[in-house]
């Protein structure tokens, strides 16, 4: 899970054309998700929403970064997170 979040972040990092709005957004969820892994509560279901949310939102423009988000929600419902 570890990997997928660096993963996750470089491809942030690396996505010119990203309006500093989602890059915001993005950045607020992986927040929330790093540190959800540090201390799992209940709540946690909250950025993977989130997370599904901006999946959705960057299908046409950013089909990768959108693989890369739902291939992360993946991993944090089979974690139970």
């Amino acid at each position: 899970m570890q990997q997928s979040l660096t993963r996750l972040h470089s491809e942030l990092s690396t996505a010119p054309r990203l309006d500093e709005t989602s890059k915001g957004l993005l950045r607020e969820v992986l927040k929330d998700i790093e540190g959800a892994l540090k201390d799992p509560q209940p709540a946690a279901s909250a950025p993977r929403s989130r997370l599904e949310e901006l999946a959705v939102r960057f299908d046409v423009g950013h089909p990768a970064l959108s693989a890369s988000i739902r291939e992360f929600v993946d991993l944090l419902g089979g974690a139970g997170l």
